[in-house]
């Protein structure tokens, strides 16, 4: 009996680009833009891991002459990955609010050098693409799967808390968008890339 690879308990990694960039091959490292979110990727994670929610609005249709429902309509989906972040790190503390950009000054003679995170966030909503990468497959565990989302944002609204003994951590939640630019509605929302053979010599 083959080994039961379609179960799988592994982390996953998490990655984001600006709006555009391309999806890595499936047994490639994220390259070109692609930013590790953590500044140890999954070990920056909380072990509650990575959580990927399909949600979905159906309207049931039912008619006089029965009582069960006869055809259903979606009316709304959605799609959210969520994970709580144990890196306070300006750049990824940034990330919670809007992506904002962090100023650096670097040391003077009598001054410290700082960075700065501003933490007003406006009307305009920050976007991004979202990798997220497992070196396992349900096909072989030395092979890839990895979820990629070409539009979203972080939705997600972090209350680090700071005490003793305990990791401060942000639950951040990136809420998936159409995408305008996709070819069709099929490609809009984001895909699943499972790995099940080894590239060709």
């Amino acid at each position: 009996m083959p080994a039961p690879f379609e179960i799988i308990a592994a982390p996953f990694t998490a990655y984001f680009a600006p709006l555009g960039e391309a999806f890595p091959d499936i047994d490639a490292d994220p390259a070109g833009n692609w930013v590790k979110i953590g500044t140890s990727g999954d070990e920056s994670m909380d072990e509650e891991g990575v959580t990927v929610q399909h949600a979905q609005e159906v309207n049931k249709i039912r008619t006089l002459g029965t009582t069960t429902p006869i055809k259903a309509f979606r009316v709304a989906e959605d799609l959210m990955i969520s994970f709580t972040l144990l890196d306070v790190s300006p750049e990824f503390y940034g990330l919670s609010v809007n992506s904002n950009e962090v100023a650096t000054v670097a040391a003077a003679s009598g001054a410290a050098g700082t960075k700065t995170l501003q933490f007003y966030q406006g009307e305009q909503v920050a976007t991004m693409a979202l990798l997220l990468r497992a070196n396992v497959s349900p096909v072989a565990d030395a092979m890839n799967m990895q979820y990629e989302v070409p539009y979203c944002f972080q939705s997600g609204s972090p209350e680090p808390v700071f005490r003793k003994g305990e990791p401060a951590g942000f639950a951040l939640e990136f809420s998936a968008l159409r995408d305008p630019n996709a070819g069709t509605k099929a490609e809009s929302f984001g895909r699943l890339v499972i790995q099940h053979q080894l590239a060709l010599p």
